[in-house]
């Protein structure tokens, strides 16, 4: 494992072809960012300690263990946010890997470009305080101690599920959301029973009626199709 540079924010790159480690430092370092690496599950849940990452960059292939279980050890310590770059495109891949804590999923072969995009994601979401009173993204403003929620600054009449649901889109801006996750966080019910995910579809389709111009082209609250949601950040 090699180490990374002590300065700016650190990002642990966990693959274990040598050539996506080269070009990941090469484009992190190049965007300031401090890079470690490994190259096996091992390695990387060494580094995730040792390294002190602010984000983790971890491939699902790895040769001593899946990409999964490594995002399930690390949570039981840490809640560093960690990003999946897999070849693996199936939709149950996806949700396994986001619903034991990844934060966000690219495929390979991906674009440099988009995964500076979703680390600036990341960052701009480290900085949200859960504790806050306010949370802001683009024209959407909820203020917690008031509990009310403003679209271009005229309030918006939500019921209190819907309201929890928003606070978590929030919370999380661009964050990849799962079906899963929203069932138990807001009911407390597994995505297994067609009726829980029928009320998820149905709260939905209200809560975007009431934020959206247009509710079939949504511009706030995206479908990752299969997967969940996702609450758009303005440009």
């Amino acid at each position: 494992m090699k180490k990374e540079k002590k300065a700016g924010l650190r990002i642990l790159v966990v693959d274990d072809e040598r050539t996506i480690r080269r070009f990941l430092r090469a484009t992190l370092e190049s965007n300031g960012f401090a890079v470690a690496e490994a190259e096996d599950g091992a390695e990387a849940l060494e580094a995730s300690i040792s390294a002190h990452p602010d984000v983790i960059v971890l491939d699902l292939g790895l040769p001593d263990m899946d990409g999964i279980d490594v995002v399930k050890k690390v949570r039981e310590h840490s809640k560093v946010p960690v990003i999946i770059l897999s070849v693996r495109e199936d939709e149950s891949d996806k949700i396994a890997a986001l619903d034991a804590g990844a934060d966000d999923y690219l495929t390979k072969p991906f674009n440099a470009g988009e995964l500076m995009a979703r680390i600036r994601t990341i960052m701009r979401r480290l900085t949200v305080n859960e504790e806050s009173t306010v949370f802001k993204d683009g024209k959407l403003v909820m203020d917690v101690s008031r509990h009310s929620l403003e679209l271009k600054k005229k309030p918006v009449k939500l019921t209190p599920v819907e309201y929890d649901i928003m606070k978590m889109f929030l919370v999380n801006p661009g964050k990849v959301i799962t079906h899963k996750q929203i069932l138990k966080e807001i009911w407390g019910k597994d995505e297994g029973f067609e009726d829980a995910m029928h009320l998820l579809r149905v709260t939905m389709s209200n809560l975007r009626n009431k934020i959206e111009t247009n509710p079939d082209r949504p511009v706030y609250i995206l479908t990752e199709p299969g997967v969940g949601y996702r609450l758009a950040e303005e440009e």
